[in-house]
Parts: structure tokens; sequence; C-alpha cells
């Protein structure tokens, strides 16, 4: 019998190793970068960058906008805010995460005193992604539910209390009767005597009372509600399954993720258009209602210009993720145009399919079109769902709804834990480079224990405090930051030049509107947004239910705990940095040894090692001839 001693074990050990660090490569033979892997093709780049942009928020958020601002006046500020803030600083983005092939943090080698902006966007996109997947998990539970006949939030059952109803009750405050019981054509009541009781409809009580187990608020938290975190597991070990090669993996399910949301909406709307009521809805939405006046109203240019940065995940460093893997010589440009009009386009349809139902429901309750009309959860959890149980074969379409609303959810929270993984890779990648599935289940697996508060009874004043604090202004200042780093630190015009060594040489005329776009109309209007997004600023609620002040303060901790890594991290550079004070701060405000293309093929002349080490010696002796000057002075 043949002996092992721990060389051979160790040997076998290795060898095991080693098979499983080929199994888990995420890089295939034909990839540009044989170290950090590329989209196998275009198309799943395409698919899963507008997967990423199209999420909720198109669905349930730009809608219910257009209709409040003016209808299709509304477009004309929307549109207006795409072409000066959207599509610039999504192409801005874009090219910064091609030039370096880096995810969100390593790419401020470009701007090293600004590097804490990358450590910023990673807390925000981890905590982001923390409530999203509870979303997602929401969404999951409705498509369960959904396999009933009739939808089990048809009619009050045995869960809603007295107050539940399925009509409205008017009662007549002479008789104190029902209105069933008399009539105004005989003058038992006059009109002035009808009196409307408040009542909750099935499917607010369903949400409620059985999906969410609400609790009274943010105070009790309550049990885990066992059905949501089942389905928050689900939800993550999807996300798991599909990144487990990273962009390998997800890339292939972008294909049925991303498609599979225009074939919904195309079927709601042809089903939406033939329902009595429907044209009522398109009309509140962008027909003969819209109101040309409301353009001269400050609120609608600021909804304009928010729903145009959020729509787009500005900000998120997603887009910077996703465009890292792109081959070198790949047309940024082309593909952020595509992306961003793709997304406008699809907020603009969605909201045909979803007033044309909205107005079928207006039309059977006998209510105007705006009294139903909502946005965000009460959206998506009771007034669709209350549309679609009126319709003809319920189960089928709100199967299909709430499976539309969960890939929408997929495809963002995709990009928001590929970003995760990727800057940890970029970051150790002698440690984690050749164990991607490892990182990818960790982090599902954290942010699957991070979200069980999420998912207790109080789980939805979680959800809300998150969204309100986190994933609102702070991305402005981010974002504002990222344009003052590369247009005014590292220089427009030289990242100008970044960027033709990808796409090629363009004309003075094509870079003039981006240079006005990036050196003053989009941080202006950056600005303009940040400023009055904070004098308006109010305290989070759900509903009538106020946050305590514990809550209040525990949501400023969030912001602050994101915030505080861009001083700290400037303060740790400014330490490092060598000579008196002003050369610390010029040395951390030029570009790090590290910042260039990964490969050295696509480096040239202006990033050659001798380029480098030249324009190193010059700043080095810039400043000792300031050095002279002020001994000479002295």
């Amino acid at each position: 019998m043949r002996k092992y001693g721990w060389s051979n074990f160790k040997d076998l050990f290795l060898r095991k190793s080693a098979v499983v660090d080929q199994q888990d490569s995420h890089v295939d033979e034909g990839d540009e970068n044989t170290v950090r892997g590329n989209w196998t093709n275009k198309r799943e780049y395409i698919l899963s960058m507008i997967g990423y942009a199209i999420g909720l928020g198109n669905i349930w958020r730009f809608p219910y906008l257009t209709y409040k601002n003016g209808g299709g006046a509304f477009l004309i500020p929307y549109l207006l805010m795409l072409v000066l803030g959207g599509i610039p600083l999504f192409f801005l983005e874009s090219s910064l995460g091609q030039f370096c092939s880096q995810g969100p943090i390593n790419t401020w080698r470009a701007v090293p005193i600004l590097q804490g902006v990358g450590y910023c966007m990673f807390m925000v996109n981890a905590l982001v992604a923390i409530y999203y997947n509870v979303i997602i998990a929401y969404g999951l539970y409705y498509m369960f539910a959904s396999f009933q006949s009739p939808l089990p939030w048809t009619s009050c059952s045995s869960w809603a209390d007295s107050n539940c109803s399925p009509t409205p009750i008017v009662k007549c405050n002479l008789s104190s009767l029902p209105l069933a019981n008399w009539t105004q054509d005989n003058g038992t009541c006059p009109s002035s005597n009808i009196i409307s009781i408040p009542v909750q409809s099935p499917t607010e009580q369903y949400w409620d009372r059985v999906a969410l187990q609400r609790s009274s608020g943010l105070d009790d938290t309550g049990p885990v509600v066992w059905h949501l975190a089942l389905c928050l597991l689900l939800s993550v070990t999807l996300v798991a399954a599909a990144l487990l090669k990273g962009v390998k993996s997800s890339g292939k399910v972008v294909y049925f993720t991303a498609t599979f949301p225009y074939v919904v909406i195309v079927i709601l709307l042809i089903r939406g258009v033939t329902l009595e009521g429907a044209r009522d809805g398109i009309e509140f939405y962008i027909g003969s209602q819209s109101n040309l006046t409301k353009l001269a109203e400050a609120e609608v240019w600021k909804d304009a210009a928010t729903q145009t940065l959020y729509s787009l995940s500005i900000g998120w460093g997603g887009v910077t993720t996703l465009a890292s893997y792109n081959k070198f010589h790949n047309n940024v440009f082309h593909d952020s145009l595509v992306v961003t009009l793709t997304n406008a386009g699809t907020s603009v349809f969605a909201g045909f399919a979803i007033f044309s139902v909205l107005g079928h429901m207006a039309h059977i309750y006998g209510k105007p079109v705006g009294e139903v009309a909502q946005e965000g959860f009460g959206l998506a959890f009771i007034v669709y769902p209350d549309a679609l149980s009126k319709l003809p074969i319920a189960p089928f379409w709100s199967i299909m709804f709430f499976f539309m609303f969960f890939t929408l959810g997929l495809d963002s929270q995709f990009a928001g834990i590929e970003m995760i993984s990727t800057c940890l890779l970029d970051a150790f990648p002698k440690l984690f480079q050749s164990r991607r599935s490892l990182i990818t289940i960790v982090a599902c697996a954290i942010i699957f224990l991070l979200g069980l508060p999420c998912v207790t009874r109080a789980g939805i004043y979680w959800v809300t405090l998150i969204d309100q604090f986190v994933a609102s202004w702070l991305l402005l200042i981010i974002v504002f930051l990222e344009i003052i780093g590369l247009c005014y630190i590292y220089g427009g015009n030289r990242f100008i030049q970044d960027i033709e060594m990808m796409i090629g040489s363009k004309s003075f005329c094509f870079w003039l509107w981006w240079r006005a776009c990036w050196f003053f109309i989009s941080p202006c209007l950056i600005l303009v947004i940040l400023v009055w997004s904070l004098l308006t600023l109010e305290p989070p609620h759900y509903g009538a239910v106020q946050y305590p002040a514990w809550g209040l303060a525990l949501g400023w901790c969030m912001i602050a705990f994101c915030l505080v890594w861009i001083p700290v991290v400037a303060v740790y550079k400014l330490m490092r940095a060598e000579g008196n004070a002003w050369k610390r701060l010029k040395s951390v405000c030029c570009p790090s040894e590290d910042w260039h293309p990964f490969l050295e093929v696509h480096r040239g002349e202006r990033y050659s090692e001798e380029r480098c080490r030249h324009r190193k010696d010059s700043v080095n002796q810039s400043d000792a001839d300031v050095n002279v000057i002020s001994n000479s002075w002295l």
C-alpha cells in the first residue's frame, strides 16, 4: 500500500487547486484582455447595459412623472435633459471604464486625490444592492401568489379587516343608509349630504397585511416574514448563479432578461388598448390632456433632470464597471447613444402600457385617472395588481407583469453585484483573480444576510429609509465630483485625447459639443439639482407613518459613512506623498504611474514608460524651480 507524505499531499492539493482555478476562469482564448477577460461579443455588452439602465424606475416612476408634469409637455424637458446631461455623462463614464479596463475605484488613478469617490460609489452600490434585492423579492412573491384563480387580492378574504371594501362606500348623512338603499333621482338624499367613507381596497390590505405583514413603524420590528425571506434567498441565488463567471455567464442570461420585458410590455399594451376606458388613460398620460403651461414651473425641469440621471444609473459605478470589460477599440460613443436613447424610448413606450390599463381601472370605478395614478410601491403592488385583477384571465396577466418586474430588477442587480466583485478583483488581482465565483457567492451571501432586516414586519420602512437617504441626492454629489475631477483636475482635453486613442480622431466640431457639456452645462445642471434637492429636503416617511428620531439619525449616518471616504482617502494620499505641501498637492492631483490602458500594446507613445518617466521628471523639475524662486525671495 502506497504511503503519502506531506509533499505528496501538497502536490495533490496544488493540482486540484489548478483544476478548480481553470474551471473558475472567466477568460476565454479569444479575449483581448487575458487577465480580466472581455465580453464574448458586443451584443452581450449592449444588452447588459440596456438591462442595467432600464429598471423599475422606467415602469413605476416615469409614467407617473409624465402625467403629473403636464403629460406630453413633459417630454420636452425630459428629452432636453437627456441631451444636456444624460448622454454626455453616460458617455463620460463608459469611456472612463473602457480606457483603463478597471472598476470604479481604480479608475481614479487618473485623479488620486479623488479616489475616495470610487470608494463612495462602492459603499452606495453595496447599500442599494441590499434593498434592491428585497424589492425583487416582493416581485417574486407576487408572481408566485398569482398562480391562483381568482387572484388572492381580488376580494376581501379572511385576512382582511372591517375597513376593507372592493368598492367605495358612500352614505347619506341624513339617514346613515348605504347608497345602495337610495338614489339621488328620487330625492331621498341631497347630493350635498353624500359622504364617502374612507376604506381600503383588497389590494391595499393584501400588500400591508399579507405580503408585508407591516408593523406600525420602524420601532416595531417584529419577526422575519418567512415567505419574503425565502423569495429573497431565491433572488440572491439566481443572481449568484448568473454571475459565477462574471460577464461571461451574465452575458448569456441577459439575452432573455433584457429582452423579455419588451415582450411583456408589447403584450400588455395590445391588451390594454382594447379595454374600455383605455383611451382616457392614454389621454391623461400623453394625449390632449397635455398642459404646456407646466413648462413654466421649475419643478417640472427638476423632475426631468433627476429622472434622466437616475434612470441611466449615472454615478452608481455600474456603467464604468460594465464598460471596463469592453475591448479597447470598441466604439463607446456609438454604444452610449444606443443605450441612452433606448432607455428613453422604453420609458415612454412603457407608459402607454401602464396607463391604458389604469384608464380601464378608472372606468370601472367611475373615477378620474388622476385619482388612481400613483408611483413606486403604490403603482407596482397596489394599483396595477388591482387593475390586472379586473381583466379576463387575470392570473395570466398578473404572472406576466410580475415576471417582467422580476427580470427588470434582476438585470440591474447583476451590474450592482458585478461592480462589487470587480472592485475587489482589481484591488487584489493575485489573491482573487482565479476565485471570482467564490467572491460572487460570498458577496451575495453577505447581501442576503444584511437584507434580512428588510424582510421583517418593519422591512418596508428600512427599504424606504435606504432608498430616500442613500439613493437620492448623495448620487448628485458623486456625479458632480466625477465631472470636476475628470474635466478640471485631470483635464478635459487630456481625457478627449484618451478617448481618441480608443475610437479614433474626431473633428473639432464633434468635440465642441461634448466640451460644452462636460465643462459647463452638465456640472451646472447637477449643481442646480443638488442645491434644489437639499433646500427642499423633507424627512422620509412611508404613507402616514413618520420615522423616529433614531431612524432619521441612522439615515444620516449612512450618508456620512459613504461620504467620509472622500476626505479620508484624500488626506491619506496627501500624507503618503513626498515633499512640501504644494508638491504633495500637485502630485496627488496628477495621474499616478498606474494610470494607463491596461494592455501595453494599447498605450502607444502617450503612455510609454519613457514618456511617463519624462513627465514625472518634468513635474519634479518644476517643483524644484518653484522652491528656488521661493528661497530667492526669502
